[in-house]
């Protein structure tokens, strides 16, 4: 049940403040699969309590892994032994996999149920069963995996709810898929391409890929494993059958969703601090050094501390796939004195809602200018008001609004708890940025 409207607090002036962020969802759920499918035990710090990562950790061990957890003494969140699921795992009857509203889960989990032996069932929340699924089910196909529809009365299964008949192995070898849609068709593959008997070549067929830093995570994180891959050809990749090594790892703050902290310097004129930033990443949030600086702010990584300064001006800014971060972005570019125009973010009409259509509905609501385009969006300055900022069941949406009501008073976030998906203490570390400028003025 959705809760109550969220009175997004508006800045009285600049905010000063060091968040801590919760871990990388999409690096957490990448090692939990391949946890599941190595060699051995794994461990896994600072897992964010995030829905997302329960989901992946429940699905996991629907289908045979063993995964044990207490509070993080790494980090927040918590810490995990990972068992793996046993060569050829034989399912229970009944054993079903709850998607909820998480990508990774649904487009992931599929692929290591194959390596499996009995039936599983996939379905998740009304809105999962619209979001594109089709061509990593139709690349499951052509390897030789069964999938039936719930319904008998359903046709070919394109999307969820479905059911996959495992046979205990996959035989590999080379599949066709068209990631024009989402890059995780291809992540989904390769976290198990390596366990199919002859290995695995994905050749992409379409339009271009969109989010290709994610699948640059992906193969980062299968090389860090011992795992061989090769992207050297464009829209192609091959997998060497061979083991996964077991690992132990503590898991990166979630760049991503440090992203509406920082943005809070840029809108307030103030300052905000995100200690243990790494110099290197994989992540597609380490683009925010970058994204910020060309909207005006001052950026400097010191010491593993990232610190955004704002200026007092929000310039308009020309950006191409911003992926996940797109939200945030438009949040700053509805809040900029020039025009901005996002992109190559196509693909976000595919994601928990269509992004572009929901940031373009709720910007206007509130005053705005803002159009979509065949790939993005058009945001123009104007003067904003108050209102009820819609979130459609999606988290980056209500962070959005939180960024927007910093500078425009009234501004209510439907439904702030969306944010569980990904940070369920985002309220908690928003509030708490006011809580840490008070605390540091007194200090002054």
């Amino acid at each position: 049940m959705a809760s109550e409207p969220w009175p997004a607090p508006y800045a009285q002036g600049p905010i000063n403040a060091t968040v801590t962020v919760p871990g990388s969802k999409s690096l957490t759920n990448r090692y939990l699969v391949l946890a599941a499918l190595a060699d051995g035990p794994c461990t896994l710090g600072a897992v964010p309590p995030s829905r997302d990562s329960a989901l992946m950790i429940e699905a996991l061990r629907a289908l045979g892994a063993q995964i044990s957890q207490q509070p993080s003494t790494v980090g927040y969140g918590w810490d995990l032994k990972i068992t793996p699921i046993p060569a050829g795992h034989e399912l229970g009857q009944g054993t079903a996999v709850d998607c909820g509203l998480a990508g990774t889960v649904m487009r992931f989990v599929p692929a290591v149920a194959a390596l499996c032996s009995g039936v599983s069932t996939f379905d998740g929340d009304p809105h999962a069963r619209l979001r594109p699924m089709g061509p990593v089910l139709s690349a499951l196909r052509e390897l030789g995996v069964e999938l039936q529809p719930v319904e008998e009365s359903a046709g070919e299964v394109t999307a969820l709810p479905f059911r996959l008949v495992g046979t205990g192995h996959v035989a590999g070898g080379t599949v066709t898929v068209d990631a024009s849609s989402s890059s995780q068709f291809v992540s989904a593959l390769l976290l198990a391409g390596a366990r199919f008997d002859n290995g695995l070549h994905i050749e992409h067929v379409g339009k271009p890929v969109p989010s290709l830093d994610h699948i640059a995570m992906t193969i980062t994180v299968l090389r860090s494993l011992g795992v061989q891959v090769d992207d050297s050809v464009p829209d192609h990749w091959y997998v060497a059958p061979g083991p996964i090594t077991a690992f132990d790892v503590v898991v990166e703050q979630d760049l991503s969703n440090a992203g509406p902290f920082l943005a809070a310097a840029v809108v307030t004129r103030g300052t905000v601090r995100i200690p243990r930033w790494p110099e290197e990443t994989t992540q597609v949030g380490g683009k925010w050094r970058e994204i910020l600086t060309a909207f005006g702010a001052e950026v400097t990584l010191d010491g593993g501390v990232l610190t955004v300064r704002g200026t007092g001006t929000i310039n308009g800014v020309e950006l191409a796939d911003t992926s996940e971060l797109a939200p945030t972005v438009a949040a700053l570019a509805a809040l900029a004195n020039t025009p901005s125009r996002l992109s190559g973010i196509a693909h976000l009409r595919g994601h928990e809602t269509d992004r572009l259509a929901a940031l373009v509905t709720e910007i206007n609501a509130l005053g705005g200018r803002a159009t979509e385009t065949a790939d993005g969006l058009i945001i123009e300055p104007a003067q904003l008001h108050g209102g009820l900022f819609h979130t459609y069941a999606d988290h980056r949406m209500a962070t959005a609004g939180a960024v927007i009501g910093l500078a425009t008073a009234g501004v209510a976030v439907e439904d702030i708890s969306a944010t569980s998906k990904t940070m369920p203490n985002f309220a908690e570390l928003w509030t708490g940025m006011f809580i840490n400028t008070t605390q540091a003025e007194r200090s002054e």
